[in-house]
């Protein structure tokens, strides 16, 4: 079997990767797992450390710095801790210019003062193997016991989520199918669509949530279909009403232009809170404070069914097969 392009399936981790991990530790209170980002160790008798790797690549190089901070700052959020410390890996090819490498760290700089965090350490080289700039980014984060956050809910939670569902995709688009979305779009969109890379993060709304909610996730890869890991984790079902989400409306005619729902597209930087009932209004209003849009669309069910009430209908809520983000850099995705 030959492995798919983009983030590998649960089954494949469950099979391949979950079963070589090394020893047991005792000092691992959340190891690797469907639906978690991130790592949670003992760290003393009131903290955790979370820790969260990932990789950039494939991103346009002006964003290339900012990504290589907040995709793995990200997954330490979530878990309800402020990102403290990175090692960054920058793997460049051949030819690169020193402007590149320059303009990375400081973007990354950038970010890391913005929200107190350090670079201990790393590994930066040029090498013939390498394609394209790539960076791993691994974050580490303490958080009191009594402050950590998990992805996982309770019968009633609601689900609350930011207003960004679908701007990665259209961002990406942007960059890499302009001449495409000229089609579609002024000049003024486009260029507002490349402008807003920097909304996709979670870690400021993340860490504005923490008082509010029982757990978080970033939909990346997937989306919103991460929903469903959350409720197998939780032994639950969900309902989500599908006009209770909101799009902007340029990343609405973006996903309309592609024929793609926004329900399986990758959108880094929408945050999935999972609230309890008396504390959703709360949180929506602290966002919003924060000029973070929020909106509830649903709520996490005893019942397992995992279902979209559309116009009025109910059918099953999208699985994850494929993410059209990963169609954008080849002949994997067509405009009408």
């Amino acid at each position: 079997m030959k492995l798919p392009l983009g983030k590998l399936r649960n089954d494949v981790l469950r099979d391949v990767v979950f079963s070589n991990l090394g020893v047991e530790d005792v000092r691992i209170v959340y190891g690797p797992r469907e639906g978690f980002d991130a790592a949670v160790l003992e760290y003393d008798h009131e903290h955790y450390l979370v820790v969260a790797t990932d990789p950039v690549l494939g991103v346009p190089g002006e964003t290339f710095g900012f990504f290589a901070y907040h995709f793995a700052a990200s997954d330490v959020a979530v878990f309800g801790a402020r990102p403290r410390w990175l090692v960054v890996d920058i793997l460049l090819p051949p030819g690169r210019e020193v402007g590149f490498l320059e303009k990375t760290m400081r973007d990354l700089n950038t970010e890391c003062r913005k929200y107190g965090s350090s670079i201990i350490g790393g590994h930066t080289g040029v090498y013939p193997s390498v394609s394209e700039p790539t960076a791993t980014t691994t974050a580490f984060g303490i958080v009191r016991k009594g402050d950590l956050r998990i992805p996982l809910a309770e019968p009633g939670d609601r689900i609350v989520v930011t207003g960004k569902v679908g701007l990665e995709f259209a961002v990406s688009a942007a960059y890499f199918r302009e001449k495409e979305l000229r089609k579609l779009l002024s000049f003024r969109e486009i260029s507002r669509l490349r402008r807003s890379f920097r909304f996709e993060t979670v870690v400021p709304e993340a860490l504005a949530a923490r008082p509010f909610v029982r757990g978080m996730h970033d939909a990346t890869e997937g989306g919103l279909t991460a929903l469903h890991e959350i409720a197998d984790n939780s032994g639950l079902g969900f309902t989500v009403h599908a006009e209770k989400l909101w799009l902007d409306p340029v990343v609405g005619r973006v996903l309309d232009f592609y024929g793609i729902e926004p329900w399986s597209v990758s959108s880094t930087g929408t945050l999935i809170a999972i609230v309890p009932p008396e504390k959703s209004n709360s949180l929506i209003t602290e966002l919003q404070k924060n000029g973070i849009p929020a909106f509830e669309i649903g709520e996490f069910t005893a019942d397992k069914k995992r279902v979209l009430i559309e116009n009025g209908e109910e059918r099953a809520f999208p699985t994850f097969k494929s993410d059209p983000y990963v169609g954008l850099y080849g002949k994997g995705l067509t405009s009408p």
